[in-house]
């Protein structure tokens, strides 16, 4: 499928979650996540885990439409990062953002990288929950299968409350750690937003 239009949908919790997908802020909550030597046998285990449920919980959604069908659309062109590499395009769901849980198998983003030939390669997904939502109910930051989600905070440059996510890149190898909020080798180079 060849993209060349995008959708914004003018609906404020859909709004907020794009936003979110751009803000770049120094996380506190994942320091050590790209330090795969510094991760004991479980915490290895545990990530491992979690890239295999996420795969598996993905794989239908290699063919975009998948996706769509399923409810998450494109609510934003591709992000990039002004020296890290890309995000590339988040297609969201609404109802997993409002909902609040986090389930492995069930991502609030899917993450594309749009390829010369025009169509989209499943790169992974994004784990996200309003920080007021989640500390309402918590006494600590989310995190899935031992992998602490990045806190970004507030004020930030578009205005957003506060805010945990949690990339997970399932389906294109990270070298700077499978789960970091930039990938170096995602580019939005053959990305058309026309």
């Amino acid at each position: 499928m060849k993209v060349t239009r995008f959708r914004i949908k003018f609906n404020y919790s859909m709004v907020f979650v794009v936003l979110m997908a751009f803000c770049y802020v120094p996380a506190i909550a994942q320091a050590g996540h790209s330090h795969s030597d510094e991760m004991t046998t479980h915490q290895r285990s545990q990530a491992a885990t979690l890239l295999d449920i996420v795969r598996q919980s993905t794989a239908r959604f290699r063919d975009v439409s998948a996706a769509e069908a399923e409810g998450y659309h494109l609510q934003f062109g591709c992000v990039s990062g002004p020296d890290a590499g890309a995000m590339g395009l988040h297609y969201v769901n609404g109802d997993l953002v409002s909902g609040g849980v986090l389930d492995p198998t069930r991502p609030q983003f899917v993450i594309y990288e749009a390829k010369p030939d025009g169509h989209l390669q499943l790169t992974g997904a994004d784990f996200l929950v309003v920080a007021s939502q989640w500390d309402a109910t918590h006494s600590g930051p989310p995190e899935l299968m031992g992998q602490l989600f990045h806190y970004f905070e507030s004020p930030n440059r578009f205005g957003l409350p506060p805010f945990y996510t949690l990339h997970v890149w399932a389906w294109k190898e990270n070298p700077n750690g499978a789960f970091v909020n930039w990938h170096p080798n995602v580019s939005c180079q053959s990305f058309s937003a026309q």
